[in-house]
Parts: structure tokens; sequence; C-alpha cells
């Protein structure tokens, strides 16, 4: 009988600075015969994949990263790399499997579906990105009513829903963006109070001073670089900053934040970094029934930018660097 056969990016060699596309290749690997009758194993079959720029520090020669948890182990140059690639494990981590099908299984034929939600929901919000965004705000920043948040990158996956979750919450929201484009949609569709374009900024302490003019209490850092060290400058007395992502050192070797320590400790600054495998469970639930009925009313907007086919990872992975995507990058590499 014919065996099945797995196709899969890779990367070629170990990448330490900006990824380009002649840096990844696509494979094809046998994974299983068909499963006899009795068998407890499952072959899946992956429909959609997420796209996240931490994966960079996943193909470094070294980071601190890949020994810290077994989801950001390094990845090995022309291997299929576990959880890079699907196998019957789908614990939402790394390109993430999002939508996914079993379609042999020994005893049964499996369909295994995220929620009972449309599926631009369950891809975009009731997932990993909504998780880190609510996560991240209510339960590390400790927000109160009324005060002022700002978010960089904040026309990312992650950074547009802690705005708006922070806007819901009733507070003063200002992002940052790459684009004048972006800014528009911060400021419209999203319904941020203000944003700017940060690559139009040659002074960013003194931009921030211009939109916070009363200081900056929350801080959702995507960016880390020149940012963090501009917010902490402006940051208010017991201010407080979530770190999920800091894209700015992820390829440049070169530069990386410096702190007024000072600052930090006179302001009793509190900084801390998280993933998403930090929260409870109750807490997984709270962000769950909220974020459903934000979405089901329309107070919350989903951004979703979907690719199609594998051969299109490796260009979408390298525009989230150069700044290309709005909202959660999702590439789908077949239909159910």
């Amino acid at each position: 009988m014919e065996a099945l056969k797995n196709k899969f990016i890779t990367i070629k060699s170990r990448i330490e600075d900006e990824p380009q596309e002649f840096m990844f290749e696509i494979k094809t690997q046998t994974i299983l015969g068909l499963l006899e009758p009795e068998s407890n194993d499952v072959i899946v079959k992956c429909l959609y994949i997420s796209i996240d720029p931490a994966q960079i520090n996943r193909m470094k020669k070294q980071s601190s990263s890949q020994t810290s948890v077994a989801q950001a182990s390094e990845i090995t140059p022309g291997m299929w790399n576990i959880p890079l690639t699907v196998t019957g494990k789908c614990n939402g981590e790394t390109w993430v499997v999002t939508e996914y099908t079993i379609v042999k299984g020994g005893n049964m034929l499996w369909k295994l579906e995220a929620m009972e939600f449309p599926l631009s929901y369950h891809i975009s919000v009731i997932g990993t990105s909504g998780l880190i965004a609510y996560g991240g705000f209510f339960q590390i920043c400790r927000p109160k009513k009324g005060e002022k948040v700002f978010v960089s990158a904040a026309a990312g996956s992650v950074a547009n829903l802690v705005g708006q979750y922070a806007k819901l919450f009733g507070c003063y929201v200002v992002g940052c963006a790459g684009t004048k484009e972006k800014g528009d949609l911060l400021k419209g569709k999203l319904k941020f109070d203000d944003a700017f374009n940060y690559k139009e900024e040659t002074d960013l302490i003194s931009t921030l001073r211009r939109y916070f003019p009363n200081g900056i209490d929350i801080y959702f850092d995507n960016v880390g670089g020149d940012m963090l060290e501009a917010v902490v400058a402006n940051m208010n007395t017991y201010g407080r900053v979530a770190v999920y992502g800091a894209i700015s050192d992820y390829t440049n070797l070169g530069k990386r934040a410096t702190l007024n320590m000072i600052d930090v400790i006179y302001k009793r600054i509190i900084i801390k970094g998280f993933l998403s495998t930090d929260f409870s469970l109750n807490e997984i639930k709270d962000f769950m029934s909220t974020t459903t009925n934000y979405v089901c009313v329309g107070k919350l907007c989903v951004l979703e930018n979907i690719s199609y086919g594998i051969e299109i990872i490796p260009y979408a992975f390298i525009g989230l660097f150069q700044w290309r995507n709005v909202g959660k990058k999702i590439v789908q590499i077949a239909e159910e």
C-alpha cells in the first residue's frame, strides 16, 4: 500500500540576521504507511498555519529562548522540526495549527475543530494571539480605568487586540505602526485614541512626551530596542511593562535596549516578560468568555491576513520583518 508523505518547510542553514527567501526550502518526507485497524495512532492533515516572528529565534545558532521552553527549541537545518511542522500532537505552538482534521485513525475517522465558532473568529481571536493580548494586558499589566496605555507594533496580531481590550476597558490608548495607513486603521476601525508612524519620528522620547504629556501608565511591548528605552523615560511612577515581543532585537545583533535603571528604580516600574503558557485554566476561561462576547456583539474587530499554499510560507514569514503584515498572518495550506 502507498505510504503517506508530508511536505514541509525547513531552513537550509542557521539564520542570524534578517531572513530571506533563499534561506528556506521545501522538502517531502515519508511519515507513515496506512494505519493498522487497531492502531491508536492518528495522521493529521493541517489546514492552517500561523506565522509568528519569534520563531526566528529557533532558527539561530544560539538563543536563550531555545533552552527556556520546549516549544522554543532550536530548529535543525534540513530537518522536519517538531513542532515547526505537524505531527499527531497539535499543541498551538510555533507556526501554529489552528484548525486541522485527522484523516486517518485506527478505529475511527476523527474531525477536530478548535471551537464552534466561524473560522475567522477561532483562528485570529479565540486562540494564542487573543490569549496573549488578553492575559498580558489584564493579568500582567493590571489596568485601572482611565489609565494611559501605549502599544508598539500596534497593527500586529497581538498588539491590535491589546489596544482594543484597553479601549473596551476604559483606558486611553495610543499605538505606533510603520505606515500612515496602519495608523489610520488604528484610529479608525480599531478606535485607538491616537496613533503615529514611528518611522517619521527622529526622537522617540519627545514623540511619546507629545502623545502622553502626563506620562504612560502601561506599555505593552512587542518591539524592544529604542522604543522600550523611550517608554521607560516617559513612564509614570508604578508603571507596568508587559514584554511579549522584541522584534527589533530578533535580527539586529548590534542594538539592544539600554534602560535608564534610575528611572526603573525610583519610578518603581515593573517590567515582566511572559508566554502564552503562563496562564491558568481559569484565566483562559475568562478570556474565552469575555472575548467570545465581544466578537459576537461586534465590539472586537478581527484582523486577519491569509495567504494560500505551503510554498508561500517563507515569503509570509519574511514579511513580518519587513512590516508588510496587518493583523494575524495565516497561511492556508490545505482544504478540509
